[in-house]
């Protein structure tokens, strides 16, 4: 940590606040968060592909003997381990009469219908064809080229992320009364970090941001460069804290990373897939936040952390599912300020 407590190359990963400051007495950050350079990151992220490709939950939520139900863009599915133990994924009703998959045992990697007994393997069957699906380590992925209506591509849009072996992952699900855009649109708004979520953040300093004229910057630009740049301390106590330096991206349409270039934690990622549970346009839509977050150290105690990773993954989803019921209200006020008729005064 450099003398000034921003974030540096530290022994220490702590620091001091030697005055805290009270939460009204923090710098308004509402001038430089200009809904222009909000709206204009949001809709260059609309415009990247994404293959047709939605996140629907941790791979770690589908066990080797009983399938996963989930839905995506109103449509039901099934996704179930084959007997590799490979993901396989298909639409959620049995092809003969619509029973219900997610209800079905798996036996030998095949699915049987719990009605009448067909059975249904990742090679398809009559009347139902299998869809396309990723597994990438931490998350599964389907492809609905139907809903998604867009090139396909043969895998989706994973951002870099830190050596899995070497890192300690969780994934927190929750679901908002809102859309996709909604949840990335939070996401690109670093700026209500210290304001909105005290007990979490405090000392945030947009260093750099988008511009907000898409004229200057189109959808094209590169996500890489097309980034906020944020210093902000994790707070552990009223005066104790972790700088770091992150960097926020969009590199497609549904998904914004964080990704901390300088301080404790360097590497480390959080990931935030936001996938729509109903159809586009619904008049009550509901959108699922799937989470990742992927922590890593180069300390020699991070080994530790990683053997005592189960006892560490409950708190880390506690954490992100703290934020979230604040950041939910957040996407769900925006998805009602932006849908409801203007008033008239």
């Amino acid at each position: 940590m450099t003398r000034n407590g921003r974030p540096g190359s530290s022994r220490f990963p702590l620091t001091l606040r030697r005055n805290p400051q009270a939460w009204e007495h923090q710098e308004p950050t509402w001038r430089a968060a200009r809904p222009s350079v909000i709206e204009s990151a949001l809709k260059r992220a609309q415009a990247r592909p994404s293959g047709n490709w939605y996140v629907v939950g941790a791979c770690a939520d589908v066990p080797r003997h009983a399938p996963l139900g989930r839905t995506v863009a109103g449509r039901e599915l099934v996704v179930w381990r084959d007997a590799e133990g490979k993901l396989a994924a298909g639409p959620g009703a049995c092809p003969h009469l619509g029973a219900p998959l997610k209800d079905s045992p798996v036996r030998c990697g095949t699915l049987v219908c719990h009605w009448h007994g067909m059975a249904l393997d990742a090679r398809g069957g009559p009347g139902w064809r299998t869809l396309p699906v990723h597994d990438d380590g931490v998350l599964m992925w389907v492809r609905l080229d139907h809903t998604g209506q867009e090139q396909p591509l043969d895998r989706p849009v994973v951002p870099p992320r830190p050596d899995l072996a070497r890192s300690v992952h969780a994934v927190y699900t929750g679901v908002g009364r809102c859309e996709p855009e909604d949840v990335v649109a939070n996401r690109l708004d670093p700026w209500h970090g210290a304001w909105f979520h005290p007990y979490s953040f405090v000392d945030l300093r947009v260093v750099d941001s988008p511009l907000g004229d898409a004229a200057d910057t189109g959808p094209d630009l590169d996500p890489a460069t097309d980034a906020f740049v944020v210093e902000v301390s994790f707070r552990l106590t009223s005066r104790l804290v972790v700088p770091v330096r992150a960097v926020f991206t969009a590199p497609e349409p549904r998904t914004v990373v964080m990704h901390i270039t300088d301080g404790e934690g360097r590497d480390s990622v959080v990931e935030t897939h936001a996938t729509p549970l109903t159809p586009a346009g619904h008049h009550a839509p509901r959108t699922a936040v799937v989470e990742a977050v992927i922590a890593t150290s180069g300390r020699p105690g991070f080994t530790l952390a990683r053997h005592a990773s189960f006892a560490l993954r409950p708190l880390m989803r506690a954490a992100a599912g703290r934020l979230w019921r604040d950041d939910l209200a957040y996407a769900e006020r925006r998805w009602t300020q932006r849908t409801r008729p203007s008033p008239r005064y």
